[in-house]
């Protein structure tokens, strides 16, 4: 496990207000369940909504909760004034995602000055167990916070 030095106190709070303050994760109703320094776990309750025509969650849903969930891991390993913004990422769909939660898993692997990577998981939830779906890298830029207008 790497450790991480944590350069703003409030990574917790910043964090979590990603999702908050996400109207469409809001939407989505991805919610965090874990913030620790280079590690956020955050869950969906699938809905309907969330299905393609085959009955299975969507792609898109996927690639969006890891994704976010990567964002706010991101979160965790800035300083107070910068913020984080999807540079690239790449997502493999490992098996058609099934169940009544996913839960997206997000680490660290790299926590540069101006790029942050990582690797993110999507697994469906079904009856307690749990099965990967799939797994995303994703490139993080570190930029300021812009100030407010």
């Amino acid at each position: 496990m790497t450790d991480f030095l944590v350069r703003n106190p409030e990574f917790r709070q910043a964090a979590a207000a990603i999702f908050a303050e996400a109207q469409f994760i809001v939407d989505l109703g991805l919610t965090p369940v874990t913030i620790e320094p280079g590690k956020v776990e955050a869950r969906l309750p699938v809905a309907p909504r969330h299905l393609q025509h085959s009955g299975v969650v969507h792609a898109g849903v996927q690639a969006t909760i890891a994704d976010h969930t990567a964002g706010a891991a991101g979160h965790t390993v800035i300083g107070s004034g910068q913020m984080v913004l999807t540079s690239t990422f790449t997502i493999n769909l490992l098996t058609p995602a099934k169940g009544e939660e996913l839960r997206a898993r997000a680490r660290v692997l790299k926590a540069g000055r101006r790029l942050v990577i990582v690797e993110s998981d999507v697994f469906a939830c079904q009856g307690g167990r749990e099965e990967l779906t799939s797994r995303a890298i994703v490139t993080l830029a570190v930029i300021d916070r812009p100030s407010a207008p």
